[in-house]
């Protein structure tokens, strides 16, 4: 591998470690308590929590965010830069939702709906954790990824040639896991075919 190319390999690697962290970051937080909201002058003292996924749609976009990171390895060239910039928007898009869903109003406003009691309180007291700001931080990192992929994924490597060769020659490896299964259980090795492929293909005073 040449310098450039391990270059372009670290650079789609830092890619998707940062789409990869902060599509599941946000994830991981939209499923925890954000607020939690108290109506201590209701004729019934209430306190109602509410998480991520009630306040808002930070955790979908985490979903999107994950299956951006799919297509960025599945298509080729330019196609790759405009997968980035949809996860930069992504992203963006995860902080705003992360940092609007904690609003006060909003927060009382999805309270009074999930709970008839509270309607009844006087001043309802909101409290907040820092979960939301982790979800925020999720759609930084994934921004910044998609920033990278944007910027330098179309002149990042393909699937190789052998890879493609490969899956060309033998679609039963990859259509039918079963088979490949079989094989090992009889001692074949599934790798050979590769082998000889390749030793066909070599010149005759270059063959092993």
């Amino acid at each position: 591998m040449s310098g450039r190319e391990g270059s372009a390999a670290r650079e789609r690697g830092l890619a998707a470690l940062l789409c990869a962290a902060g599509a599941g970051l946000t994830l991981l937080a939209a499923g925890r308590p954000w607020a939690a909201v108290r109506a201590r002058g209701a004729i019934t003292p209430f306190t109602g929590h509410l998480t991520g996924g009630d306040l808002g749609w930070a955790g979908a976009l985490g979903w999107a965010g994950l299956a951006g990171l799919a297509a960025l390895f599945a298509v080729p060239g330019r196609g790759r830069s405009a997968v980035g910039a949809l996860l930069a928007v992504f992203g963006g898009l995860m902080v705003y939702a992360s940092v609007t869903a904690v609003g006060h109003a909003h927060v009382i406003a999805v309270a009074g709906e999930k709970s008839a009691l509270l309607r009844l309180g006087a001043r309802p007291e909101v409290t907040t954790s820092l979960w939301w700001l982790a979800s925020a931080a999720g759609g930084v990192l994934l921004a910044t990824g998609g920033l990278v992929a944007l910027v330098r994924g179309a002149r990042w490597p393909g699937m190789s040639a052998r890879y493609e060769r490969a899956a060309v020659a033998r679609p039963e490896a990859s259509d039918d896991p079963a088979a490949l299964w079989k094989s090992l259980d009889r001692g074949e090795d599934p790798t050979a075919a590769d082998d000889t492929a390749d030793d066909a293909e070599r010149p005759a005073g270059r063959r092993r």
